[in-house]
C-alpha cells in the first residue's frame, strides 16, 4: 500500500497526462462551438488539431508504458465527494491502453472522413445564411471522445459510471441530428435502450456501495474505489452471500450487454448505424461500442470473480447464438450499410466469447479483437459511406462493375471485407485465432460452433463484393469516381495497420497479455456448453 501512494504521489506531482487527454478534446469542443457560424472550415481544423493533440499524447503513453510495471500507470488521484467514498482516480492498465490508442487514432480520420458530410448550407435551402451545423457536428464527436477516454482510464466505479452514461448525450444528437430519414426514429431507440442498461446499472452501483458500507464489510466506510473492491473480491471476502454478488453482476451485466451490443439486446444498433453518418455509426461501433465490452472485463469479472464463473455458460451460449444469428442476417441484406451492421453483432459475439472463457488466451483474443474490429469496421464502414455517397443508395442491386470505374476504391474495399472475414495475414486473424483457441480448451461446442460460423462470414463478404464491384456495370456506374487524395489519407493508415497488426501482432500483445492475467479465471467447464463428455481441461 505505501508503494501504491507512492507511485500515486508521484504521478500527481507530475504533468497529468490522462487529465490532460480527456480533457482536450472537452476544450476543443467548446472553443469549435464558440467560433463564427461562418468559420466553418476552421472550426473543422481546430477540431482536427485537437484530435491529434490527443493523438500525440496516447502515443506517448503508449511508449512510456512499462510492460512489466504495476497494473495500472500514470495514476491520478484526487479527492472528490469524500462522504460517498468517491474520487477523481484515472489509471491505464495493458487493455485500456490499446482501446485509448484505439479512440485516438480513429477519431481524426473519422473527422476528415467527415470533412463534407455536414453542409454549412443546408441543402433544400441554397440562398439560406450559413449555420452552425458542422460545429456542432464536430464538436459532438470531440465530447464523445473525451468521454470514452475518461471511461478507459476512471478507477473508481461512480466516475466511470457517470461517462458511461454521459455519452449517450451526444451520440443521441449525432444520431438524430445528422442521419438519414429516419434518423430521430433510431435515435430515439438508442437512448431508450442504453438508458434502460444505466438505470439498472445505476440500482447495481448503488447496491455495489451499500454492500461495502455494510459493518460486517472489510472497508472502513463505503467506497466506489474501483482497486479496493477488486482487491477484496478477488479474495472472496466482500462478506455478503453469492444472492447479492449474483444479482449486482447482473446489473452491470446488463448495462454492458446492451451497449457491446450482445444478442438479443442488439436489435438498436443496425437502425442507428444505417441512419447515422458514416462516421457517426464508425464511433459508435468501433469506439463506443467498446465501453461494454471492455466494462465486462473491467468491472463485471474482477468486482464478481464467482458471479462471472456462475453465469459464463449462460453469456457464452447468448454469445455463440449472436456470431451466428448476425452472419445469417448479413447474409439476408440487400442494403450494404445494414449488413455491415449485422457483421459487427456477430463479431462482437467473438469478443464476448472469448471474455467469457476466461482463459488468458482468449482473453488477449478478445482485447485484441476490439482493436482489430474497430480498424476493420472503420475501414469496410467509411469506404461503402464513400461509394453511397456518390450513387445515393444502399441498395445493394444498385451497384454492379464499380471495379471497372473505381479499382482503388474497389481494391481498398476487398482488402477490408477480407480483414472483417478474418483472412490470415489481416489483423482480425490472430485476435480470432486466439479466441477460438482459447475458448476450446474449456468449451468445445462453443468453439465449433462459432469456427464453423466463420464460413457464414466468407458468404457474406465474398458475395457482397461481387455483387457490388463486380460483373456488369448498372445504370449509373460511370458516375461513380475513384477515390480521392481525402479518402485515401482516411483509408490508408487503416489498410496498413491491419497487414501490419496481422503480420507482426506481438506489440499490442506484449501489452495486452500481463493485463489479461488479472481477469483470466480459473474455472471447470459447466454442462452447458462444455464437452460432450463432460470431461474439463487446464
Amino acid at each position: 500500500m505505501t508503494q501504491l501512494v507512492a507511485a500515486e504521489t508521484v504521478a500527481n506531482s507530475g504533468f497529468p497526462a490522462l487529465t490532460a487527454l480527456w480533457l482536450l478534446p472537452l476544450v476543443g469542443a467548446a472553443v469549435v462551438v464558440a467560433l463564427p457560424a461562418r468559420s466553418h472550415q476552421l472550426a473543422k481544423y481546430v477540431a482536427l488539431a485537437m484530435s491529434l493533440a490527443v493523438l500525440v499524447i496516447a502515443v506517448v503513453l503508449g511508449s512510456k508504458y512499462d510492460r512489466g510495471g504495476e497494473q495500472f500507470q500514470f495514476v491520478e488521484r484526487h479527492s472528490w465527494i469524500p462522504a460517498f467514498g468517491t474520487s477523481y482516480t484515472l489509471g491505464l492498465d495493458g487493455i485500456a491502453l490499446v482501446l485509448v490508442l484505439l479512440t485516438a487514432v480513429l477519431v481524426p480520420l473519422l473527422l476528415v472522413a467527415g470533412w463534407h458530410d455536414v453542409p454549412a448550407v443546408p441543402l433544400d435551402t441554397p440562398d439560406a445564411a450559413p449555420r452552425r451545423l458542422p460545429h456542432t457536428y464536430f464538436a459532438l464527436i470531440l465530447v464523445v471522445e473525451s468521454m470514452v477516454l475518461v471511461s478507459f482510464s476512471a478507477l473508481d466505479v461512480l466516475l466511470f459510471y457517470i461517462f458511461f452514461e454521459a455519452m449517450l448525450i451526444p451520440m443521441y444528437f449525432l444520431i438524430g441530428g445528422f442521419g438519414g430519414a429516419n434518423r430521430s426514429r433510431a435515435a430515439v431507440k438508442f437512448l431508450l435502450y442504453n438508458l434502460l442498461g444505466g438505470l439498472v446499472m445505476l440500482a447495481a452501483v448503488i447496491g455495489l456501495y451499500v454492500v461495502t458500507a455494510r459493518a460486517e464489510s472489510p472497508f472502513s466506510a463505503g467506497t466506489f474505489d474501483f482497486r479496493a473492491i477488486a482487491t477484496v473480491a478477488a479474495n472472496g471476502d466482500l462478506g455478503v452471500g453469492p444472492g447479492v454478488l449474483n444479482t449486482l453482476f447482473l446489473g452491470f451485466m446488463f448495462a454492458f450487454a446492451v451497449k457491446a451490443p450482445l444478442w438479443p439486446l442488439h436489435s438498436w444498433l443496425p437502425d442507428s448505424a444505417v441512419e447515422s453518418t458514416p462516421s457517426t455509426a464508425v464511433l459508435m461501433m468501433a469506439v463506443v461500442d467498446k465501453v461494454g465490452t471492455f466494462a465486462m472485463i473491467r468491472y463485471c469479472l474482477q468486482l464478481f470473480p464467482e458471479s462471472s464463473a456462475t453465469f459464463a455458460p449462460w453469456i457464452i451460449a447468448l454469445a455463440v447464438v449472436g456470431i451466428v444469428y448476425g452472419a445469417i442476417l448479413a447474409i439476408g441484406q440487400t442494403d450494404i450499410m445494414r449488413l455491415i451492421a449485422y457483421t459487427s453483432i456477430s463479431h462482437f459475439g467473438f469478443i464476448i466469447l472469448g471474455i467469457f472463457a476466461m482463459t488468458s488466451q482468449s482473453q488477449a483474443g478478445s482485447t485484441l479483437y476490439m482493436v482489430n474490429h474497430g480498424i476493420s469496421t472503420a475501414a469496410l464502414f467509411l469506404i461503402a459511406g464513400f461509394l453511397v455517397s456518390q450513387r445515393g443508395t444502399r441498395a445493394i442491386a444498385a451497384y454492379g462493375g464499380v471495379q471497372k470505374v473505381a479499382p482503388v476504391l474497389a481494391g481498398t474495399f476487398l482488402v477490408a471485407g477480407l480483414a472483417t472475414l478474418s483472412l490470415p495475414g489481416l489483423a482480425p486473424f490472430i485476435s480470432e485465432f486466439l479466441v477460438l483457441i482459447g475458448t476450446y480448451s474449456r468449451y468445445h461446442v462453443a468453439a465449433i460452433i462459432a469456427t464453423v460460423a466463420l464460413v457464414l462470414s466468407a458468404i457474406y463478404i465474398l458475395w457482397l463484393y461481387q455483387r457490388v464491384m463486380g460483373g456488369p456495370e448498372k445504370e449509373g456506374s460511370d458516375k461513380i469516381r475513384d477515390l480521392v487524395r481525402r479518402e485515401i489519407i482516411v483509408v490508408a493508415p487503416l489498410l496498413a495497420l491491419l497487414l501490419l497488426l496481422g503480420i507482426y501482432p506481438k506489440p499490442a500483445l506484449d501489452i495486452i497479455t500481463p493485463a489479461v492475467s488479472h481477469t483470466s479465471v480459473d474455472q471447470a467447464p459447466t454442462p452447458l456448453i462444455a464437452d460432450a463428455d463432460g470431461g474439463t481441461h487446464k
